[in-house]
């Protein structure tokens, strides 16, 4: 977070009395908005823990390919094309007026670490990526260094999320105009949509149609949305910057909106819904510090106080009061980095534990996430003591999920112009990441118990983020 002005798209979450929400919002048109919905499902879907990736004794694709080397990463990549181009087959005509999808001429695997070879007009040596090439209609892949890195990282489904989003490009090419997309086209809008399209083609996975891998709702679509974080631009990228894929945040619900829906769904993302729903920004020219601030610094915290009291003035509740470090609760369990206390209306802070959450991550360690994560986590408690004041129970999954949108929504608020704690460039990324963590506080009741499916906390903090104002988060979580 930073003390300057937010420059990017965002919507502004205001809350009152009547629901924990009011006040002013807008609707991206389109995006799904179920209310009241089973918190045991996700998109109606059970949540389930059970195993992901291939399934077992399943023979592999025999899918042609040019040179290939027969390994894992091959086989891999051959098996997910192979179930990719079997649900288009059966979904490009189901949505689109029986129009017959017709597989990709190429498949190309090569090792960026060795020799190039030439695709798309271009040598593949040291191009650690994957691809599709319209020219020849081709789909490559480096089975040398990117493969084998997101399998180690994700697991194989990473690996399948990938070309997914690949043969998405390709499913654009051969709709043409009934997807939107023309050579014209912002690499945004044409991004987006293919994430989309992977979503619906991972919906077919979880529902038990794919021959060649199972997938769980719970910890097997984490893995998935944490691959999205990974191939995510970088904070500070401009959406308008050709070749810009998104922000973590916006490729997720992107994702998540071809999940929950139909291709026809996915086509319909256009410049129109960019414009409304698109967080990316860049940084301010003067933030000297790319956005990040020290979590523990008293001003800091004096600020974030400040600004969730704010966010919820109109509830006419006691905020409650912050206290460093632990503190015993008769009525609630004690959790870290933050906790609530109902009896007392306290927050109480472990500093050393929110600094290391909080602290600027460094590629290719582990370690901190950013300054929002950490704050998300102290906003979540506070919106716990909200919940107390008008009447909600604080334990179990709903209140999980409403203290995830909750957080969304005073998140929103930290867009505004007057507000002194606001919202930069990959702030929402890093909320993202705590969002998908295992023992994340965003998405967790007064006791720590976190809700299992990070695909339902994301969409309850984006619910709250863009539709605080509309009342969703006690509408939809209650």
């Amino acid at each position: 977070m930073t003390r300057r002005a937010w420059r990017g798209a965002a919507l502004v979450a205001v809350v009152s009395v009547a629901g924990l929400v009011g006040g002013c919002a807008t609707t991206v048109g389109g995006t799904p908005k179920a209310e009241r919905p089973d918190i045991t499902k996700i998109a109606g879907l059970d949540i389930t823990t059970g195993e992901s990736g291939a399934k077992p004794g399943v023979p592999d694709a025999t899918l042609p390919v040019e040179n290939g080397d027969g390994g894992e990463m091959d086989r891999l990549a051959l098996n997910a094309l192979a179930d990719v181009e079997a649900y288009w087959a059966e979904a490009m005509p189901a949505n689109f007026g029986g129009k017959k999808f017709e597989p990709v001429k190429r498949l190309v695997s090569y090792d960026s670490t060795g020799d190039g070879v030439e695709i798309c007009r271009t040598s593949t040596a040291g191009v650690a990526n994957a691809f599709y090439c319209s020219l020849d209609d081709s789909i490559a892949w480096d089975r040398g260094e990117l493969l084998p890195m997101l399998n180690d990282a994700f697991g194989p489904m990473s690996v399948v999320t990938v070309l997914a989003h690949e043969t998405g490009h390709a499913v654009q090419y051969k709709l043409g105009a009934e997807s939107g997309i023309t050579q014209a086209t912002a690499t945004i809008i044409k991004e987006q949509q293919a994430d989309c399209y992977a979503g619906n083609f991972f919906r077919w996975i979880a529902e038990g149609k794919s021959e060649h891998f199972r997938i769980s709702t719970g910890p097997g679509l984490n893995q998935v949305l944490a691959t999205m974080f990974f191939i995510r631009d970088a904070a500070g990228t401009s959406a308008e910057k050709q070749g810009a894929h998104g922000s973590a945040f916006d490729r997720v619900a992107a994702f998540q909106f071809g999940f929950s829906s139909n291709p026809a769904r996915c086509a319909r993302i256009d410049e129109a819904e960019i414009e409304e729903r698109i967080t990316q920004q860049t940084f301010s020219p003067d933030d000297q510090s790319k956005g990040q601030i020290a979590v523990a610094e008293r001003k800091n915290l004096d600020l974030l106080e400040s600004s969730l009291r704010d966010a919820y003035k109109q509830t006419g509740a006691a905020p409650p009061a912050f206290k460093e470090g632990a503190a015993s609760c008769p009525d609630a369990q004690t959790t870290s980095p933050a906790a609530y206390c109902p009896s007392t209306n306290q927050v109480s802070l472990d500093l050393a534990e929110l600094t290391k959450i909080g602290a600027v991550p460094k590629k290719g360690q582990k370690g901190g996430i950013g300054d929002f994560a950490a704050f998300a986590e102290i906003a979540s408690r506070f919106t716990l003591s909200i919940q107390k004041a008008t009447g909600y129970p604080l334990d179990g999954p709903a209140a999980g999920l409403r203290t995830a949108c909750l957080t969304g929504a005073w998140a929103g608020t930290t867009t505004k112009s007057t507000s002194k704690l606001r919202l930069s460039a990959g702030d929402l990324d890093e909320a993202v990441a705590e969002l998908l963590a295992d023992k994340s506080l965003i998405a967790a009741d007064v006791n720590g118990a976190v809700v299992p499916s990070g695909f339902a906390r994301v969409e309850a903090f984006r619910d709250g983020f863009f539709d605080g104002g509309n009342g969703i988060c006690t509408r939809k979580y209650s």
